[in-house]
């Protein structure tokens, strides 16, 4: 591999010798994924660097260059842009992530931005990446921003296929919107176990579960924001295809793509709408719940309070006596009918007719 600084070729004389690896140069290797050449649908060769991949093609151009690039940096943005005449505009968009999924043309080339979607079984999430697309009379430029999708598998089923790879970079462009909607498919079964599993905690009554039905909705409103923009993106390429008469054949891929696109978006959408209406049950239980609960403090506040009116009459009724004999036991020589013969049996009997009132009153009321 060569160990060249990163700038465009033609800004150096061609004899100039290769000078010591630095950080820089080493930073484009990484960012370069892969660079290849193809005539005819047959690999030719695989530069190692942008400058070598325009010099080659320059040699050839009968030739289709083939791009991949993650997270370049705005030098080799620009020096793509320089060759191949790409809009600034497109740049520009390719630099930052967090496109929406859009199809624009400039001029001959097309500028496409894709959401591509994984499901990781781990952590029981959906993780989005962001794929940018040029492409253009011989050449197709992808600048990826994320782990997803993962284009060598495409690239290993282009270069099989002789015959498709021939038609040139429309078919190159098909078989990445194949592949990024083909991931969709993983993404909608792992979806659809997590709302059976939530189904089940609802119903379970797991206190977390609000909380995975807010984070699965927020994810389904991400990939409904990357699933159905792709819908009328495909209808406007496939007029684009058949007004510049692109290849019959392709345009049918091109159809059966647009089909799942389709089928995946209205998934998301009831997606969408079951967890909505699960996140509706789900309070609902939820108030339920809190009810039975209020109602069960209710009944135990009404019986504790039962059983202090049981225990306040009683303390009532055996006050009455307490107190009658608490006065006669005072010390004092004056007192009224402290040397009288009936004054025991008079204290006796008041102290029963004033208990006996007392629960008398008590039972009217339901205390006893």
């Amino acid at each position: 591999m060569s160990d060249r600084r990163p700038r465009p070729a033609w800004r150096r004389p061609p004899a100039e010798p290769p000078t010591t690896a630095t950080p820089e140069a080493s930073e484009e290797r990484r960012s370069v994924v892969q660079a290849s050449l193809y005539r005819d649908g047959r690999h030719v060769s695989s530069p190692a660097t942008l400058a070598e991949t325009f010099r080659q093609l320059r040699e050839h151009p009968d030739g289709m260059a083939w791009i991949g690039l993650q997270r370049p940096t705005e030098e080799e943005l620009h020096s793509l842009a320089a060759e191949f005449d790409l809009h600034e505009l497109a740049v520009e968009d390719a630099m930052e992530a967090h496109q929406r999924p859009k199809l624009e043309r400039y001029g001959d080339t097309l500028f496409v931005v894709l959401r591509a979607a994984r499901y990781l079984d781990a952590q029981e999430e959906v993780e989005f990446g962001e794929l940018h697309i040029f492409v253009g009379p011989d050449f197709l430029i992808t600048v990826r921003h994320g782990a997803a999708p993962d284009l060598s598998t495409v690239r290993r089923r282009m270069e099989k296929d002789p015959e498709l790879l021939a038609l040139g970079p429309e078919a190159v462009l098909y078989a990445i919107l194949d592949a990024v909607v083909d991931g969709y498919a993983p993404v909608v079964a792992g979806v659809q176990n997590d709302i059976d599993e939530i189904e089940t905690e609802v119903f379970g009554g797991d206190p977390a579960v609000s909380r995975r039905i807010y984070e699965l909705s927020r994810e389904m409103v991400e990939f409904q924001r990357a699933t159905r923009p792709l819908v009328g993106m495909l209808h406007a390429l496939m007029a684009g295809f058949a007004k510049y008469g692109t290849d019959e054949e392709l345009q049918r891929y091109l159809r059966d793509v647009a089909d799942h696109v389709t089928h995946t978006s209205e998934r998301v959408d009831g997606f969408r709408q079951a967890l909505a209406d699960i996140l509706t049950v789900n309070a609902t239980l939820v108030t339920q719940q809190q009810n039975a609960e209020m109602r069960a403090l209710a009944e135990a506040g009404f019986e504790q309070n039962e059983e202090i009116k049981k225990i306040s009459s009683w303390a009532a009724i055996l006050f009455a006596p307490t107190l009658v004999g608490t006065i006669y036991g005072m010390n004092f020589d004056h007192m009224p009918e402290l040397h009288w013969a009936g004054g025991y049996p008079f204290a006796v009997l008041l102290m029963a007719v004033v208990c006996t009132s007392l629960y008398v009153v008590f039972k009217k009321k339901d205390w006893l």
